[in-house]
């Protein structure tokens, strides 16, 4: 996986995941006041169905007191209780129904046919002795009782809510009931709308969520497309820039070869020639031949020296055997020797610099060694002061800092010219190389480069 597919990756994955955390939350908060809300109706519908079989049994009551609490127990003020309390209904398929304490139907006025049967052990489809568990809440005081019966409209088992009292001094039993399928059928219907707004909600946080991540990648996809063509135009410029470093070295060294090393070496050629002839001469030409041999072993010595000019100007070895602080002020001494100006060089503490990769020692001394060249060159400067730190506290953490007391320069102008600039640019790309960074401070009163970098263990 290449490295902007990984960030694009790692950019939608949280969205996801926070939109999938989202969803759960949503849906199981969705659910709970679902599950809430349908206990709240069902309690609702409970309650109104309760109160309305109170009301009936209440006003069956009342129809038939004159008749029950006259004192008559006789079979006429009985019968006519029974046609008065089969005559009241409400609905399709509300009644009154009564039994005795032995479990016979008396009144039935929708089912006539169980009137004069005992229904004692008659059960329901769950198994359960439907008339004893009704005369059972009766005899406690009355009540309500769930239980299924036949639904007189529809002839199918439905579940029942049961009203019933007891009437000791005829020993009756009597009761009404509201079938509560109709009640199932309301809350299942809420349980739909509920379910299909949860799975609305559900697909609107997916559909967002989808749009979320092609909008992430899309935009990673632009961006990434806009940093490639910058990194490109970069990685371009950086290797002409490096070209054009080779060619500058290589010019400078082919000027060394050709104007010092080489010029140096045809005169000591002719020298030599020269003092050959000498010898081959009379006395006196043999006298001045030791002479010439001098002056070609003096400029041999001068050509050695510019050979190790130019070999510690390549790669200093010193640098190597030594290391970076001895290497540094090793720099400062031959800045001192063939410029002006005065330099000076200090390391805090004085094993600053050590144990640093090859790299790194490397990449400083460059550093060092174009500032001072621009300070020579530009800067008009009397002063400089080049200072290595390395911080105890952060392992591996070095700090170089080169200030000079000269007339500064436009560092923003300088950096923006195309043309221009080209050695900052190299000083500060090889910090950012090795993972430091470069600060430039100039003003008229001077100018301040400092190279940091924070090495882990």
């Amino acid at each position: 996986m290449k490295l902007r597919q990984k960030v694009i990756f790692l950019a939608i994955t949280p969205l996801i995941l926070a939109m999938c955390a989202i969803a759960y939350a949503v849906r199981h908060q969705a659910i709970t006041l679902a599950e809430q809300q349908r206990a709240t109706i069902g309690q609702a519908y409970l309650a109104s169905k309760e109160a309305e079989l109170k009301h009936y049994v209440t006003l069956a009551s009342h129809s038939i007191a004159y008749l029950y609490q006259s004192g008559r127990k006789d079979a006429a003020a009985q019968e006519e209780a029974k046609r008065v309390l089969g005559a009241l209904s409400y609905g399709d398929d509300g009644y009154f129904f009564i039994y005795d304490l032995q479990g016979n139907s008396l009144m039935h006025p929708r089912q006539p046919e169980l009137v004069g049967q005992n229904l004692w052990e008659l059960r329901d489809a769950n198994g359960n002795l439907t008339i004893q568990r009704l005369m059972q809440r009766a005899k406690n005081g009355g009540g309500f009782e769930r239980y299924n019966w036949i639904k007189p409209s529809t002839h199918q088992s439905a579940p029942k809510l049961g009203f019933v009292i007891l009437m000791p001094e005829w020993g009756w039993m009597m009761g009404t009931g509201i079938y509560m399928d109709d009640v199932d059928q309301a809350l299942d219907k809420v349980d739909a709308q509920q379910s299909g707004n949860i799975r609305s909600t559900m697909l609107w946080i997916a559909a967002i969520a989808i749009l979320g991540a092609l909008l992430v990648a899309g935009s990673g996809l632009v961006l990434n497309i806009s940093e490639l063509r910058v990194a490109d135009a970069k990685l371009k410029v950086l290797a002409q820039r490096v070209v054009e470093s080779q060619e500058e070295e290589r010019a400078r060294l082919s000027r060394d070869l050709h104007d010092g090393i080489s010029q140096w070496l045809v005169s000591i050629k002719l020298q030599i020639e020269a003092g050959i002839a000498r010898l081959c001469g009379n006395a006196e030409q043999q006298a001045k031949a030791p002479a010439t041999f001098e002056r070609a072993a003096e400029q041999l010595n001068k050509v050695l020296g510019e050979v190790r000019r130019i070999s510690h100007n390549l790669r200093p070895a010193i640098l190597d055997d030594l290391g970076l602080a001895a290497a540094l002020d090793h720099l400062v001494q031959e800045f001192n020797d063939s410029s002006s100006a005065q330099a000076s060089f200090a390391a805090s503490p004085a094993t600053a610099g050590e144990g640093l990769p090859d790299m790194v020692n490397t990449v400083l001394f460059r550093i060092a060694q174009e500032a001072l060249t621009n300070i020579e060159r530009h800067a008009n400067a009397s002063r400089i002061e080049v200072s290595l730190h390395g911080d105890e506290g952060v392992s591996g953490a070095v700090e170089l800092r080169i200030a000079d007391n000269g007339g500064g320069f436009d560092f923003d102008g300088i950096a923006l010219h195309p043309q221009r600039g080209i050695g900052l640019r190299n000083m500060t790309e090889r910090m950012e190389a090795i993972g430091g960074s470069l600060h430039i401070a100039s003003t008229p009163a001077g100018t301040v480069v400092l190279a940091r970098l924070g090495l882990q263990p």
